[in-house]
């Protein structure tokens, strides 16, 4: 079953196209790897999915609930951290997560819940002026984790981390389908980060879907066209100069 399904989603703006016609299949309890070079549409998508930005065509349905029909049931499910999230800096990470778990009623308990899951117990009562870019990272996952819904949305979360920050959140996010049965969609621009936490993956550039399904999959069929296969990110990079070179694009 496909928790998260689009068919031929297309946003286009004036004269650009971010995302184009493209068909995901996103399946439950999986943690779904959103590939692509900077401006390849990967947080475009993202956008749509939470309503932040309506598709000009195409249409997804999330969860079996159809956009726009839909859309705030869908975002009843859905915790999403897009681009660096924004907290105020004058409370603490325990009272920004409380301002959250207000607008979306939420029991007491699920703000030390989130905390916990993300390992920021102990500086919930540090102002997030003062928090570290690891620990505002975190304090943004947990802000996503509140409630623990059915789908997180989660785009480039690793971002600007040390090489430990980066492992602790890859860990993290392996870790939940299983611990609160439910699906990740996850977006980078590094496939040896993504390699090491997805279970499928779709590789986006220009706005055009190159490819979706297993690595091993990406493996094989890299083969069969000549790409490079000893190093996944050769492979990634070979399939992007390829269809850059397609389409005449320079970059």
């Amino acid at each position: 079953m496909y928790i998260i399904e689009t068919k031929k989603l297309t946003k286009s703006y004036a004269d650009f196209t971010a995302v184009s016609d493209i068909n995901l299949h996103i399946p439950k309890g999986a943690v779904y790897g959103f590939l692509g070079p900077n401006g390849a549409g990967k947080s475009t998508t993202m956008k749509m999915f939470l309503g932040l930005t309506k598709p000009t065509g195409g249409s997804f349905t999330i969860n079996g609930k159809k956009y726009p029909e839909n859309r705030m049931d869908i975002l009843k499910e859905v915790g999403s951290f897009i681009e660096a999230p924004a907290f105020y800096g004058n409370l603490s990470g325990e009272e920004n997560l409380e301002i959250i778990r207000k607008i979306l009623g939420l029991p007491k308990s699920s703000v030390s819940e989130a905390l916990e899951i993300v390992g920021l117990t102990q500086f919930k009562r540090r102002l997030a002026k003062q928090y570290s870019l690891g620990m505002k990272q975190r304090l943004g996952l947990a802000g996503a984790l509140i409630g623990t819904p059915p789908i997180l949305i989660l785009d480039e979360p690793t971002n600007g981390l040390d090489p430990v920050g980066i492992h602790e959140i890859r860990t993290l996010i392996r870790s939940l389908p299983e611990k609160y049965d439910c699906t990740v969609l996850v977006s980078s621009h590094l496939l040896s980060e993504i390699e090491l936490m997805a279970d499928r993956i779709g590789i986006l550039n220009h706005g055009h879907l190159l490819y979706e399904g297993t690595l091993d999959q990406l493996k094989t069929d890299a083969a069969s066209n000549g790409y490079p296969t000893d190093n996944l990110e050769d492979t990634f990079l070979a399939l992007i100069d390829a269809d850059n070179q397609e389409r005449g694009v320079l970059k």
